[in-house]
């Protein structure tokens, strides 16, 4: 049994997306961050960061998106989800999940919370300018990997898509939106026809048709 605590739209989406695919045993438990839920003493137990998502197996908590996937990966390892050890793939997985996670979401994060990153208030339009540019430079280098291959890795769907299908959310409106890139515009187009897709942004209440 699997408790996932999330908010929609938010980096539980990709461990959300995994754990549907699976059809694993799992609770959604709503962390609602319009009340400050994620820093109560409660959530603090289980995440001292107090960000979304958590994820609990047999009574131990784990945070931080990344590591989640993996580990609901490694607990499921007929799903292919992830290379098996001694796939030449599996180093070009941890390759991708990182670039997704260090390069592209911090690039997002910086543009989505400008605010954060700037004591001047009038200096915010310049940081989310210049972050579109960084955003772009990293979804270049994924519509590169996109032009001959159906997914990330080849021909075979992986937690790192399901991850990137997240982020892709998260900047779909920018002005160099991923849909101004022809391969992963495509890649998008295909995606919205997974069946989990469907069924988890239907959950969460995404709208898909941008995509489509």
């Amino acid at each position: 049994m699997f408790k996932l605590y999330y908010y929609p739209n938010n980096a539980s989406l990709a461990p959300h997306f995994l754990l549907h695919h699976l059809k694993a045993d799992y609770e959604l438990l709503l962390v609602d961050t319009d009340t400050n839920a994620h820093k109560s003493a409660d959530y603090l137990k289980l995440n001292p960061a107090g960000l979304i998502p958590t994820l609990v197996v047999n009574d131990q908590p784990i945070f931080e998106s990344p590591a989640i996937c993996i580990h609901i990966c490694e607990l499921h390892p007929e799903s292919e989800l992830m290379p098996t050890i001694g796939d030449f793939k599996r180093p070009l997985f941890f390759q991708w999940l990182a670039y997704l996670n260090n390069t592209l979401q911090a690039e997002i994060m910086v543009f989505n919370y400008a605010h954060r990153h700037t004591n001047d208030e009038s200096t915010i339009a310049n940081i989310k300018a210049a972050q579109e540019d960084r955003i772009a430079d990293a979804l270049s280098i994924i519509n590169d990997q996109l032009e001959h291959n159906k997914y990330l890795l080849g021909d075979t769907l992986t937690a790192c898509d399901y991850f990137l299908f997240m982020l892709m959310e998260w900047c779909s409106t920018i002005e160099k939106s991923p849909l101004t890139f022809k391969h992963i515009a495509a890649y998008l187009r295909r995606l919205c026809t997974n069946p989990t897709i469907k069924a988890v942004c239907d959950i969460e209440g995404l709208d898909l048709s941008p995509f489509k």
